[in-house]
């Protein structure tokens, strides 16, 4: 990639793409960004609505819908795109579906000459993003998923309520499945530099473990929460999105949640989930080893099998 480039490819105008591109239209993440869907009326319109607010933007960057043959010089293709669960439909049969779907975007995408990363924050993403490696035929670390980017970012927003800590000044990560098995290891959550299970030994601000395991099941339950409220979630992974692009274009190597292959790191293999992981302008440069408990190991291990599980039983 083109240091001096900045081009993102996305695929899928519905709720989720359009809360990133609307956040990348608020900063000066990129200098395109090509929208694709198979509704392309629909994407013509979703780009004339943003190029109209581009004279109030920070960004300078060209909006246009496109086609698969965009990606040949991109940097990024971002993946939103998929089919929504039926009434009754099971979660194999819904990813099954999904798995469909992908190939018909992911070969084209491939067949343009396309030597960028890929994205994904189509859900359940961790499998989504296995199936994208698998049909790019890609490089690991140049395949990654938004993980668990977002479920982080609720943490630390709750933990900073709880200790009433502006949330980056909060160091604390979800790991695993982005879903059900995922968890919070608590032994690595930090205020600054001191140990939030310190902080409760301690009783600061009234701290108790019982609270943290609360917001713990608060951050995984969030998005069924919203959903119930507003049928689907949407600005706060367009805005995870654009912090892990933003991360990728400035060669920040920052560590983020991101979905990316286990290769032996905490004893796992061949399975994508939510680890803290170092971004670059070369995507996943490194997966962050932790010194968890080993009971948070043990969790961790459930999760990772629950995935390969699943994964096992589609047909790519």
């Amino acid at each position: 990639m083109e240091r001096d480039q900045r081009k993102v490819v996305l695929v899928g105008t519905g709720m989720v793409g359009m809360s990133y591109a609307y956040a990348l239209l608020n900063q000066p993440v990129c200098n395109e960004l090509i929208l694709i869907d198979i509704d392309r009326k629909k994407a013509q319109g979703e780009a004339m609505d943003l190029n109209h607010g581009l004279p109030f933007a920070q960004s300078h960057m060209k909006i246009r819908a496109g086609d698969y043959d965009e990606c040949a010089d991109a940097d990024l293709v971002v993946i939103c795109a998929g089919v929504a669960q039926k009434p009754g439909e099971s979660r194999l049969d819904l990813l099954q579906r999904n798995a469909d779907v992908l190939r018909e975007i992911v070969q084209p995408i491939v067949a343009s000459g396309f030597q960028g990363i890929f994205l994904a924050a189509t859900n359940p993403v961790d499998i989504i993003t296995h199936i994208i490696r698998d049909l790019s035929g890609f490089p690991p670390e140049r395949v990654i998923g938004s993980g668990t980017t977002l479920d982080s970012a609720r943490l630390r927003y709750m933990i900073g309520e709880y200790f009433h800590i502006d949330p980056r000044g909060v160091h604390a990560y979800v790991v695993g499945e982005h879903g059900d098995s995922e968890f919070v290891p608590w032994s690595q959550a930090l205020i600054a530099t001191k140990s939030v299970l310190e902080l409760c030994e301690e009783a600061v601000g009234g701290c108790q473990f019982c609270d943290l395991q609360a917001i713990g099941e608060q951050v995984r339950t969030s998005a069924q929460k919203i959903i119930e409220a507003k049928k689907a979630t949407y600005y706060g992974i367009g805005m995870a999105l654009v912090r892990i692009t933003k991360a990728i274009f400035d060669d920040e190597n920052s560590i983020l949640t991101v979905s990316v292959l286990a290769d032996g790191q905490y004893g796992l293999r061949d399975v994508y989930l939510g680890l803290p992981a170092i971004l670059n302008r070369g995507g996943v440069r490194s997966i962050l080893n932790l010194n968890l408990l080993d009971e948070e190991l043990e969790q961790l291990a459930q999760s990772a099998k629950t995935l390969k599980e699943f994964y096992a039983q589609l047909k790519i």
